[in-house]
């Protein structure tokens, strides 16, 4: 790929040839047209067509055909903005392509030209309506089918982390990286056999030393910080302790191996990742604001997964109320936000994710996901948002106190009924515990990211096989917690006052149960089937039961012990 000093020499060589005896495959000389919607278009062809040929640069602004740098050098406007053409190239493109656009300005025509680099990645590549380009030589060819098949036989030569590297293996590893690289994988329980191998033996069991040569997944492995730069100049991080939306308080920055970064932002993240004390029965329960588990698996996500050719750091934003966490590269193989959990992965580093799988740090399937959502919600706390805009990839975790209520119900199941509660369950106790209360099939689909036919059957077997759910409704089925189960989900409150927006969600979870009972038939509720659903005392009960009355929600029915509370009118 060209760099922008190597374009800038070019362009001094105008003086004596033609922007046409300059290209290459890998670059190419336009001129802007001027009328916006047609450039852009003209743009996302010219980025497929790069993309299919390997990659290479577009610079836009230059005529071809014409000698001489001043009669050359047109311009683009300066009222084309470039994150729109950034925007204009995803949108457009199928799979989706995310260029790198630089600016160089220059003092003939408009005063500036516009670079635009694209990567080969994991072609063929197309617009949305299915037609495509391809490079060859110093053309733009259409995409037929025997130039596709010839671009499908050698996507395994796409991955970036598979190439190989110059200098000699031992000056390239850092023991220290080696070290740390042996230790994970022991405690992820990798083969002793392949563990007791020597480094460079070691490598090459990896899959990531090939023909004596190192590539650039073993650097990411278990280079020394130098390797990296000079080789793998995109790998870098940097953690900010944030104190508002715009300043910061705190700042590292790093690019070592995979092994030892991974330790240091989980150590600077850990920093500030209190820990809440549980008692639980004799003993007593510690629980990151964070979890550790969900921590690590996101950040493995972003360093295995990221597009290591754009030199741009992960980065991660740590706030008093969240951790965000981003990198360069979105979501590919048709991987979304709205069907992560469930969809085949696909790897954009083959080469280094194979060798992580072979070492047991990550694994194949969607389980580090999983993971993720599985610590944040079991802990009663909301699971990740997960967001690729622009070819970035971002994730969100909220500061959120642990619900020891929904712990122990997680634990209790498990160890007394032998049920395992999956991501899709977990979802669903956590959701229905919100103030409404209840939720249709549909929207518990989208929820769980599955298809409405496969909701229904989680549904079903949550409320026939176990317990957990209840219908409500005739025509439309809304579903809602069997109030056995919202009981034991509700964390008990401490004696004491309640604070309001403690208050104001147990009126709500209250209301809302007098109400679905009485449109199912169900029995009404008594004052200790309010205790066990909202934590509060007798007399708060009392209390809280009179201010519904009073705004016309419930009415009571009986007196003492006997007093049932159903629906107002």
């Amino acid at each position: 790929m060209r760099t922008v000093r190597e374009i800038e020499e070019l362009l001094e060589r105008l003086e004596d040839c033609v922007a046409d005896d300059l290209e290459d495959q890998d670059l190419d000389f336009k001129e802007w047209s001027g009328e916006g919607k047609r450039s852009f278009r003209t743009a996302v062809e010219w980025a497929i067509c790069m993309a299919n040929g390997g990659g290479g640069a577009v610079v836009f602004g230059v005529a071809e055909g014409v000698r001489g740098r001043a009669r050359a050098i047109r311009g683009v406007p300066p009222e084309v903005d470039l994150n729109r053409l950034k925007r204009a190239v995803y949108d457009g493109t199928d799979p989706k392509l995310t260029p790198i656009v630089e600016e160089i300005q220059v003092p003939e025509g408009t005063g500036r030209i516009v670079v635009m680099f694209v990567y080969d990645g994991l072609p063929p590549y197309t617009d949305t309506a299915g037609r495509g380009l391809v490079r060859v030589g110093k053309d733009c060819k259409p995409l037929t089918g025997s130039l596709r098949g010839k671009l499908e036989a050698r996507w395994g030569d796409g991955d970036y982390t598979a190439e190989t590297v110059s200098g000699r293996p031992d000056e390239l590893i850092s023991p220290a990286a080696m070290e740390s690289l042996r230790a994970a994988a022991a405690l992820e329980q990798a083969p002793a056999d392949l563990l007791a191998l020597g480094d460079e033996e070691l490598l090459m069991a990896a899959g990531v030393r090939r023909n004596g040569r190192l590539t650039r997944a073993a650097l990411l492995l278990a280079g020394s910080e130098t390797a990296l730069r000079e080789q793998v100049p995109g790998h870098l991080w940097t953690h900010l302790r944030m104190k508002g939306e715009l300043e910061y308080s705190d700042r590292a920055d790093g690019s070592q191996a995979i092994p030892l970064a991974l330790s240091r932002l989980l150590e600077r993240i850990g920093a500030d990742n209190p820990i809440e004390t549980v008692r639980r029965g004799p003993y007593d329960l510690e629980y990151r604001t964070y979890p550790e588990v969900a921590l690590r698996e996101a950040l493995m996500n972003a360093l295995c997964h990221r597009d290591h050719r754009v030199a741009s750091p992960i980065l991660v934003k740590q706030y008093r109320d969240r951790v965000e966490m981003t990198n360069a590269g979105g979501l590919i193989g048709n991987t979304t936000p709205d069907n992560i959990l469930h969809r085949a992965p696909a790897a954009r580093n083959p080469c280094l994710v194979g060798a992580l799988l072979r070492l047991r740090l990550v694994n194949r399937s969607t389980l580090g996901m999983h993971r993720i959502f599985s610590h944040l919600l079991m802990e009663g706390k909301a699971p990740p948002t997960i967001e690729d805009r622009d070819g970035v990839y971002r994730i969100e975790f909220r500061a959120s106190p642990v619900s020891p209520a929904f712990r122990a119900f997680v634990a209790d199941e498990a160890t007394e009924r032998g049920v395992a509660l999956g991501v899709d369950r977990l979802l669903v106790l956590n959701h229905l515990l919100s103030p409404a209360g209840e939720a249709d099939t549909g929207e518990l689909a989208r929820l769980c990211q599955r298809s409405a036919g496969a909701m229904e059957g989680i549904l079903a077997r949550m409320e026939q096989d176990l317990g957990y759910l209840e219908r409500n409704g005739d025509r439309e089925v809304r579903w809602a917690l069997e109030l056995g189960t919202l009981g034991r989900l509700t964390a008990a409150r401490n004696p004491g006052p309640v604070p309001p927006g403690e208050w104001d969600e147990a009126r709500a979870r209250v209301e809302g149960v007098i109400r679905r009972r009485a449109e199912s038939s169900r029995k009404p509720l008594s004052n200790s089937d309010v205790r066990r659903i909202t934590g509060l005392a007798r007399r708060q009960v009392n209390r809280l039961i009179q201010e519904l009355v009073a705004d016309k929600k419930a009415r009571i029915v009986g007196q003492g012990r006997a007093a049932r509370y159903l629906r107002a009118g």
